[in-house]
């Protein structure tokens, strides 16, 4: 449902409302204990499976965040790769931001799993990275992701509310993260690029060592209250350790850990290891003490090279391939192509290492699905994927606050619909916001789909046209309960939008009295509501034939013809606008007029009924009044300096209002009269404005012209 939703939605909602919640959503996939334990996976008995260079041990909160992540990469897969740049790396990188505190503090136990989120989130990320971008961020992803994990991991004052258990977690993915950055940059770049993360992760095996041969120094006595002991270490630095978490410390950084860091690290940086780790003989040592004490007939632990752990056959530290490999380097199934790895598709062969089988990257060792250790796939590329305008929009629309509920036009094109052969006289979008309909001079209407694509530029075909109409249409909406359409060109059609076949039409019982104006009920009703020259007020219902109601709105005077019909959201009352400027209000269930007053002193152009019993209404005189039903005066007036308001929609408590001069206004219904007003260019539009509507939910502005195209404009 989601990964539907995300589609339907469109870029800038799906972003705001679908992404950043799922984005919540996946920290909680890591909270608690229970979900930072190691599922046990076949064939594999010991907790850290030795030898595998590119190594995913899942946890049981990997298997719970499957789904999340799974939605994640559906909506990079829709809307393309500035998805992962601008919206899920700086949610990573503010995860992962170390605390305001100053002094050692234990972390929560939100911020532990954010930071597993976090990590997890960015291998899958990295995986859809095309070359080119993942260099342009590579040193983001090194300050803002790596080194803030790898100083919470290596800290000797901070200690995991999970325990060692966490803090070993968050190591095994850090190590398979990096591996899998070095396995798709090459060695010259984890130089350049990558040698702090490398060396810092490094660094804390020889701090622990010195720290077991500096057990006295520990000692409380002669500290301030509350202050952390310091230490200097051989590299001349003091730091502040915790004596409390050197036991979880030595759970977490243990030979086995040392073996599990050493392997991969030597293999595939070789001799570029020296230079960036400065203390590597160290972990090496470590690393051939694990391997003796799980093994001790296989070799003596001095003449095992720091630099070339054996597991099976020999590792190949530059990875130029072993001659048994033909051409594949090390044992990790891989080929060099320039300082790219290309992997085979074909699976290598298990190769039995000191424990049990080797679980290389194209191998089976941990699940069954390959996709889990690739290390570069595609990102398919969708005809929704954001470029230019469509891009500049998102971006901006992504960073605005939530809370912010003023509709902001910033003039943005963003999609064309061209078609009619004349001026578009009305557009309605549907309710799921997905389509909109747009009735013209040409005598047809047509429905239009409202998915993004292309850059800002692209030109949409309509998805089905309807050519019944004898005239003019000059009204177009749907009657949101049964989903059909409601046309009108003087008489009625009601019509399926699916099909585009014609369901009932509605003449007028006298050829000299026309229909003038046209509004549909609100949901559940299913009436139609329909206003004559000789001001009569007339209901439909769509389900069954002939006529509901008829009532009479002249009362003995001569208002004029109605030129305008609008119904309470509720349904129970329609207003009726009057060419003289009068405006009728009538109870919907009772037939009864409550109230007929002088409103404006030109023709009425437009009314429309919001929540709460409030009116607005535009005239030809220039004004924009808000009305409550049954209250004399009007609470706003708003007057329009060079041109009359000829077609507006509303947007929460706020009024959008469009000109013929092609000018687009902003006024508020609660706030006294203040009006922002922008002129649209004639490079985002063509023609004269004939008629406007408002998405709401996507915060998009559908603007008609005389010369027969529609334009969406933010």
């Amino acid at each position: 449902m989601v990964r539907w939703l995300s589609a339907k939605l469109g870029p800038t909602v799906a972003s705001r409302h679908v992404a950043r919640n799922l984005l919540r959503l996946l920290t909680s996939c890591y909270v608690g204990p229970t979900r930072q334990q190691f599922t046990a996976s076949s064939g594999e008995s010991p907790p850290l499976s030795a030898g595998n260079i590119y190594q995913k041990r899942p946890v049981l909160g990997d298997i719970v965040s499957g789904p999340v992540l799974n939605c994640l990469l559906h909506i990079a897969h829709l809307y393309g790769e500035p998805v992962f740049t601008y919206q899920y790396l700086p949610y990573i990188s503010y995860l992962v931001a170390p605390g305001s505190t100053s002094g050692p503090s234990r972390l929560n136990s939100r911020k532990e799993a954010g930071l597993l989120a976090a990590v997890t989130l960015t291998q899958k990320i990295i995986v859809y990275l095309s070359d080119t971008t993942l260099m342009d961020i590579l040193p983001r992803i090194s300050h803002e992701v790596l080194l803030p994990v790898l100083s919470f991991l290596t800290s000797l004052v901070m200690g995991f509310p999970g325990g060692a258990q966490a803090r070993t977690v968050l190591c095994m993915k850090t190590i398979s993260l990096i591996a899998l950055i070095c396995l798709r940059i090459g060695q010259e770049m984890v130089q350049q690029h990558l040698s702090e993360p490398v060396a810092t992760f490094f660094q804390v095996f020889p701090q622990l060592h010195e720290l077991r041969h500096q057990d006295l120094k520990l000692d409380p006595v002669g500290r301030g209250e509350g202050q952390l002991p310091k230490v200097v270490f051989s590299d001349g630095q003091q730091r502040p350790v915790d004596p409390s978490l050197l036991d979880e410390l030595q759970k977490v950084f243990t030979l086995e850990m040392a073996y599990t860091i050493y392997v991969p690290f030597s293999c595939l940086l070789g001799d570029i290891i020296q230079k960036i780790v400065p203390n590597h003989e160290l972990v090496g040592e470590l690393a051939a003490l694990y391997l003796e004490s799980i093994s001790p007939s296989s070799r003596s632990p001095a003449s095992v090279e720091p630099s070339v752990p054996s597991t099976g056959p020999e590792w190949d530290p530059q990875g130029r391939g072993c001659p048994q490999d033909d051409g594949h380097s090390g044992t990790f199934g891989s080929v060099l192509v320039g300082n790219r790895i290309q992997i085979p598709t074909d699976s290598q062969p298990e190769t039995p290492g000191p424990l049990g089988p080797i679980s290389g990257v194209g191998g089976r060792g941990l699940s069954s699905s390959s996709e889990d250790h690739a290390l570069k796939r595609e990102l398919p590329r969708s005809a929704h994927g954001l470029s230019g305008n469509w891009l500049a929009y998102w971006q901006y629309e992504i960073g605005v606050s939530q809370q912010d509920a003023h509709f902001h036009f910033h003039q943005i094109r963003l999609q064309s619909f061209p078609g009619h052969s004349g001026a578009v006289k009305c557009v309605a979008p549907l309710s799921s916001e997905d389509f909109f309909l747009s009735g013209s001079k040409d005598r047809t209407v047509r429905l239009w789909p409202l998915y993004n694509y292309g850059d800002g530029t692209s030109e949409t075909a309509p998805r089905l046209v309807y050519a019944q109409h004898r005239k003019s249409v000059f009204y177009v909406g749907q009657l949101e309960a049964p989903q059909y359409v409601v046309s009108c060109d003087g008489a009625v059609h009601v019509w399926d939008p699916f099909t585009g076949k014609a369901l009932r039409t509605v003449e007028p019982s006298d050829s000299r009295v026309p229909l003038t104006a046209v509004a549909v009920m609100p949901a559940p009703h299913t009436s139609i509501t329909m206003a004559t020259s000789d001001s009569t007020l007339r209901f439909v219902d769509c389900r069954k034939p002939g006529l509901q109601h008829e009532f009479r709105l002249g009362g003995g005077l001569n208002p004029g013809l109605v030129r305008s019909l609008a119904v309470s959201p509720s349904g129970r009352s329609v207003v009726a606008g009057f060419s003289s400027g009068f405006m009728v209000l009538l109870d919907t269930r009772t037939g009864l007029v409550l109230r007929g007053w002088p409103a404006h002193e030109g023709d009425i152009l437009q009314i429309k009924a919001v929540e709460g019993s409030v009116l607005v209404s535009s005239s030809s005189d220039h004004s924009l009044t808000v009305w409550k039903e049954l209250e004399q005066k009007p609470t706003h007036h708003y007057k329009s300096a060079s041109d009359p308001i000829h077609t507006f929609d509303l947007y929460g408590s706020e009024v959008v209002t469009g000109t013929v001069a092609n000018k687009i206004g902003v006024c508020s219904l609660l706030e006294p009269p203040s009006q922002a007003t922008t002129k649209l260019s004639s490079e985002n539009f063509r023609g004269t404005l004939t008629s406007l509507a408002l998405l709401p939910t996507k915060r998009h502005l559908l603007l008609g012209s005389d010369n027969g195209v529609v334009r969406l404009l933010a």
